[in-house]
């Protein structure tokens, strides 16, 4: 029987090699679907576009993204995650990059839907990917390592976003918007390519362990599974007549559809606060992530720590609620918006490791695999209304505040939804009523 240290050893080895690739390709992904709120300060007034026009493309990027999202990741169960997401970089880079040459807003709203579609798959993919490879008592760790991509991108994307804004403005007859969509949406393509070389679909196709390494590997996702922790195979049929299922989906609609509004409308509130120069906007932009990248690590240590997940959750999402309701009264004030915007982000950021754990802890096989799915195909749904009701809304007022209430309206009913639908150890109620005494 391998030691403690042998294990630890060969999941470290397995996290040092497909960590930082995944990582990437998520870092690159938040990138190209939140560069438009960067490239929205000046595409805006060359192209004449309305606050609803840009929150219905905003939307429907989640759109395209939720109608593709399950049949993507039962196709991932068929074929591997080296030719899924290959398939899915490629394309979606591509899609980026077109973003440069719209002129109409049919050509927003289309182009938005494609890279949504083409995007589709990936975050439930690599969390799928990851079941294969990760038993559960670690699996929050490796998530939360994984979607640290999430505010790694805010880090990278904010100022480098600006600095294309600013200083390639008029470069070879284009507008600074327009490289934007090339510069940052290009290497996801290429990025797509190195994926597939670098990747094994399983344990056992890596060349790069060995059969003892393998073994281990297979003897801990095993040992968990008997005890409980991943119960039996399900097929996706199954899973869909599950309740448990429906309660996760409940979850996802405020958690992604109040988060995904953070990159969406973050340069437009900082502006508004009275910081106008493109290159000063990326760098404030740059700090709630930069202090999320670290809270997001230390509470998915916690949850692991603790084996707790609710809570976890649960906190981080009500933080975030509450950083959107208090918004509006920090207009006017960069560093209290600033300050806001961290807490926000921090909440988003720090409740995801925790959240995205709870579906692996009964939900196993194919059924993992469309499940996920599902449950984000539900966030996104909600990731499609918000904007495009918040951009309505800003349109219509001529003012930002009551899409501000939408936001946190949404993230506290997925913070209730997740009090209300789980036990202490974040495992979802099969019989769960708001009534019961699950709220251990």
């Amino acid at each position: 029987m391998p030691g403690h240290q042998e294990v630890d050893a060969t999941f470290r080895k397995v996290a040092w090699r497909l960590v930082p690739i995944l990582m990437l390709a998520y870092v690159l992904a938040f990138i190209d679907r939140g560069n438009v709120g960067f490239a929205k300060l000046q595409f805006m007034g060359d192209l004449h576009f309305s606050e609803a026009t840009y929150g219905l493309g905003g939307g429907l990027f989640y759109l395209g993204y939720s109608v593709f999202e399950v049949p993507s990741n039962l196709w991932l169960a068929r074929i591997g995650a080296r030719t899924t997401l290959l398939r899915i970089m490629v394309c979606w880079g591509l899609c980026s990059a077109a973003l440069a040459f719209m002129t109409a807003p049919s050509h927003y709203y289309i182009l938005r839907f494609m890279l949504g579609a083409a995007e589709a798959g990936l975050f439930p993919g690599v969390l799928f990917y990851l079941t294969t490879w990760i038993p559960p008592s670690r699996r929050s760790q490796f998530t939360a390592l994984f979607m640290s991509a999430i505010a790694i991108s805010g880090i990278v994307s904010g100022p480098l976003s600006g600095a294309i804004l600013g200083g390639a403005d008029g470069l070879l007859g284009l507008k600074g918007w327009q490289w934007l969509f090339i510069i940052e949406g290009l290497p996801s393509a290429l990025t797509g390519i190195v994926v597939y070389f670098v990747l094994a679909d399983s344990p056992q196709t890596a060349k790069w362990l060995s059969a003892r390494e393998v073994g281990i590997i297979t003897a801990e996702l095993q040992s968990e599974a008997n005890a409980g922790q991943r119960q039996r195979q399900h097929n996706f049929g199954a899973a869909l007549r599950d309740r448990r299922l429906y309660i996760l989906c409940g979850m996802s609609v405020g958690l992604i559809a109040g988060g995904a509004g953070i990159p969406l409308w973050l340069p437009t509130i900082l502006r508004g606060t009275g910081i106008h120069e493109p290159l000063a906007l990326g760098l404030f932009s740059a700090i709630p992530y930069i202090v999320a990248v670290a809270a997001q690590q230390v509470i998915a240590r916690s949850s692991d720590r603790l084996g707790e997940r609710r809570w976890h959750a649960a906190v981080p999402t009500l933080l975030c609620a509450i950083g959107w309701l208090l918004l509006p009264q920090a207009m006017g004030h960069p560093w209290m918006a600033i300050a806001l915007l961290t807490v926000m982000t921090v909440g988003y950021l720090g409740a995801t490791g925790p959240f995205w754990t709870m579906p692996s802890l009964y939900l196993s096989g194919s059924a993992a695999a469309g499940g996920i799915a599902m449950i984000t195909t539900c966030g996104g749904i909600g990731a499609f209304f918000a904007p495009t009701l918040v951009g309505w809304m800003t349109t219509a007022t001529g003012s930002l505040t009551y899409g501000l209430y939408v936001y946190g309206a949404m993230m506290a009913f997925g913070a209730l939804v997740m009090l209300v639908g789980t036990n202490s150890t974040g495992s979802v109620s099969a019989t769960a009523h708001v009534h019961e005494g699950n709220l251990r």
